[in-house]
């Protein structure tokens, strides 16, 4: 199975990051990064968003990683059959991009290709309070089969701490593109203890 995630520049470096973390490896995944993204994950984890990546492939994570404007990358052709996307987090930018059909980069590019592919893509938008515009692509989106799943938590979770919030959604992120995990207790069922960072 192939996978890409784009990591566009709205706030969540750090989402976006434990996202990857938590991918089966026998998932084989592609990981584009805006310009913008460079530019939040210095302000939020005081560090080079590659440099995190670099540490993740160091410890046995495979991934080939990619810049914005790699347009001519192979995850950017439908016929290179990719399977699922996610966009970790979705920037309102990056959103309207995707939902006006303007591929002027490589994520809107793939998640364009997703799209008249007809294959599973996933978009986190990471903005409060959410814009009547915002709003209006949202449901654009949705209406041709796109996932639009805010990172919104639920309390039955147990969500106590910041890893356990980010492992409550980040499994539901899993869930809905169809990755089993059991990052988080699963309503009624008192055996699931998630996973402690």
């Amino acid at each position: 199975m192939k996978m890409i995630v784009g990591i566009s520049g709205a706030s969540g470096s750090r989402l976006a990051i434990r996202f990857i973390e938590s991918i089966p490896q026998d998932i084989e995944l592609f990981v584009v990064i805006s310009e913008s993204a460079k530019i939040v994950a210095q302000k939020e984890i005081q560090d080079e968003i590659e440099s995190a990546l670099d540490t993740l492939k160091k410890g046995g994570r495979k991934m080939s990683l990619f810049d914005e404007d790699e347009i001519s990358a192979n995850i950017a052709s439908g016929s290179f059959g990719v399977d699922l996307m996610a966009v970790v987090p979705t920037s309102m930018d990056m959103l309207a991009k995707i939902a006006c059909g303007i591929a002027d980069g490589l994520i809107s590019r793939c998640a364009s290709v997703m799209i008249k592919e007809q294959k599973k893509l996933l978009l986190t938008p990471r903005e409060l309070p959410l814009s009547s515009i915002a709003l209006e692509n949202m449901l654009k989106l949705s209406r041709l089969g796109v996932i639009i799943a805010p990172p919104v938590l639920a309390y039955y979770a147990k969500t106590n701490d910041l890893a356990s919030m980010e492992n409550f959604l980040i499994g539901k992120w899993l869930d809905v593109l169809g990755i089993p995990n059991e990052l988080y207790p699963r309503w009624g069922d008192k055996t699931s203890k998630g996973i402690k960072q």
